[in-house]
């Protein structure tokens, strides 16, 4: 059993683990049930939805790493709240990340919380940021609000935890390609399928 918070708590075999990019699973999760959806949100959302068509999960966790000018690197941040940071119809009288007629508040707000894990706004578009200037969200990703929406509307529980691999600055995409290898091992440690619990930050 991974337990989520004081509430919440799922067996191994019920969880379905969403990564981006396979290296960012690694060794950690082989042998469990992993869905590499690609980069960006339409590659995001088909995965996904066919994977609930083929199988429907307990839980839907979605791991990986994300930039942020808030939180310092090698920190998982778990997100609660999602706005579509490329997602902009102003022009037409809608608010700032508001999908027009979706019906849906500009800030999605769908996710468990996860104990002794710091909080944060995922910010998610199809563009790597390195220059991250919005107050509206701390967390910067390609993927996670596409997700969470799906994990909404199916009604299925959405855990989503980001390790912090660059600054979403100038410095970003040098930062990614070093610490994006660590983040299954801090996932695996969170998430007890790593026995030693010593932090590697």
């Amino acid at each position: 059993m991974i337990q989520i918070n004081q509430t919440e708590s799922f067996a191994v075999e019920d969880i379905l683990f969403l990564f981006a990019l396979e290296s960012e699973a690694a060794e950690v999760f082989k042998g469990h049930n992993v869905l590499i959806t690609g980069i960006g949100k339409v590659n995001a959302a088909y995965e996904l939805t066919k994977a609930i068509q083929n199988k429907r999960p307990a839980v839907i966790v979605n791991l990986g790493s994300a930039g942020s000018s808030c939180f310092q690197k090698g920190e998982v941040i778990c997100c609660t709240k999602f706005v579509q940071r490329d997602m902009d119809v102003r022009g037409l009288g809608f608010a700032l990340y508001e999908t027009p007629l979706s019906g849906l508040p500009p800030v999605l707000e769908y996710g468990l919380k996860m104990d002794n894990l710091q909080e944060g706004i995922c910010g998610t578009g199809d563009n790597f940021e390195m220059g991250h200037c919005s107050d509206a969200y701390q967390v910067v990703d390609m993927e996670g609000y596409a997700l969470a929406m799906i994990a909404m509307k199916e009604n299925i529980p959405f855990l989503c935890l980001k390790y912090i691999s660059d600054g979403a600055d100038d410095n970003a995409a040098e930062d990614w390609t070093v610490q994006v290898h660590k983040a299954a091992i801090a996932y695996g440690k969170i998430l007890g399928l790593i026995e030693d619990k010593e932090a590697i930050y």
